[in-house]
């Protein structure tokens, strides 16, 4: 089955979706698998997938490449050079792509690394999550915090010169000191980029089961505000941008692959419950590791798309620009949607304005840091329903 979709030539992203885990974290509701036995079959059909579905990009170039996960460190480096080897024979790569790598602490090893600097990966990005031994046990973390310390410094030696970490806020029974220590530790490491995330308990996962039986207490409203505040204060005094909602890179090292999803490039999405986007819709691939390799072995790969409305297309914009510092960019919002969406944008934008959570500047609409702290509520204020 072949679709073709109109993508402008232009710049598009790719990213892999590498769903095997060592063990599961207890509060990842992302896609994985610990069937590590077909992880062969896994790589052959991802492999497959990448070459028959190249004219998803019209030609583009792919200048940003991602590895996620589940933990793309964990497959071997054969399997990971077959994977790179696959996408560069078959896509026009920039020679300045960015080509990130997702890795658990306890795969950086400075032999795995040695290795892996021979593959065209130039971005690291760590899940750290937290810098307290007994909060990484309560995640299901199999590192340590020595070994994420460890893993920073093995990934410099290696000169890997873009590092990024990964936190998470309002843990559960997490107290104000702990998160400032947990801060003061990965400032001291000196990541290139800097992820931050407030925990969400999501439904079907070991740590939201954990909540309902009342093992512990979501932090509340306030807590949850006050670790946040800190983040950013904290990241701001140690020379970080605030680029976006959850991520704060030095000069120069925003995450060019993240920032495709907020500025509306294209990207095609390879491997089980991996998602594409190429500008008027979306389709995703199955999220089952068995059936997904079923579907490519036979020529019937398992997928849903979606047509996006003018509409649908507005609230997205709405969604992802807002959520950078830069904001959303008006005369390009008047250009793509019209008049009407537009005056829509205008109109609802002059209440939010007026209470001091948005403002207008150099052409854009950005959250204020007053409006960063309720920008759900802002967002719901934008779209048009």
């Amino acid at each position: 089955m072949r679709y073709i979709f109109n993508i402008k030539k232009q710049m598009a992203g790719i990213y892999i979706h590498i769903p095997f885990c060592k063990q599961r974290c207890t509060y990842c509701a992302f896609y994985s698998t610990t069937l590590y036995n077909i992880r062969e079959k896994y790589v052959d059909a991802l492999c497959k997938e990448i070459i028959t579905r190249k004219e998803y990009a019209k030609n583009a170039t792919i200048e940003t490449i991602y590895f996620g996960g589940g933990t793309p460190s964990t497959l071997s480096m054969e399997e990971l050079k077959k994977i790179c080897d696959t996408i560069y024979s078959t896509h026009d790569v920039s020679p300045t792509a960015e080509v990130t790598i997702e890795c658990n602490p306890d795969d950086l090893t400075p032999e795995f690394l040695t290795l892996l600097k021979q593959q065209p990966f130039n971005r690291i990005s760590m899940g750290v999550q937290s810098f307290n031994d007994a909060q990484l046990k309560r995640l299901g973390r199999r590192h340590n915090a020595d070994k994420a310390r460890q893993a920073v410094q093995n990934a410099r030696a290696a000169g890997y010169n873009n590092i990024s970490i990964d936190l998470i806020f309002a843990l559960p029974g997490s107290t104000i000191t702990e998160w400032e220590h947990d801060l003061d530790s990965a400032i001291a490491l000196h990541p290139n980029h800097i992820s931050a995330y407030n925990l969400t308990y999501e439904e079907g996962t070991p740590m939201h089961r954990a909540l309902e039986r009342g093992d512990f207490a979501e932090l509340s409203e306030e807590e949850n505000i006050e670790q946040f505040q800190m983040l950013i204060t904290k990241l701001k005094q140690a020379g970080y941008r605030h680029y976006e909602i959850s991520n704060f890179a030095q000069p120069g090292c925003e995450s060019r692959h993240n920032s495709s999803y907020w500025n509306d490039t294209p990207y095609i999405g390879c491997g089980a419950a991996a998602h594409s986007y190429d500008g008027t819709s979306r389709q995703w691939n199955i999220a089952d590791i068995q059936e997904y390799i079923k579907g490519i072995e036979s020529g019937n790969p398992i997928f849903e798309i979606e047509q996006l409305t003018e509409e649908e297309q507005y609230n997205d914009a709405i969604l992802t620009r807002l959520r950078t510092a830069k904001g959303i960019p008006l005369e390009w919002m008047k250009e793509k949607f019209g008049t009407k969406l537009y005056a829509h944008l205008l109109h609802n934008a002059q209440k939010e304005i007026k209470l001091g959570n948005l403002k207008e500047n150099d052409g854009h609409l950005s959250l204020t840091e007053k409006g960063i702290f309720i920008s759900d509520a802002v967002i719901r204020e934008l779209i048009y329903i």
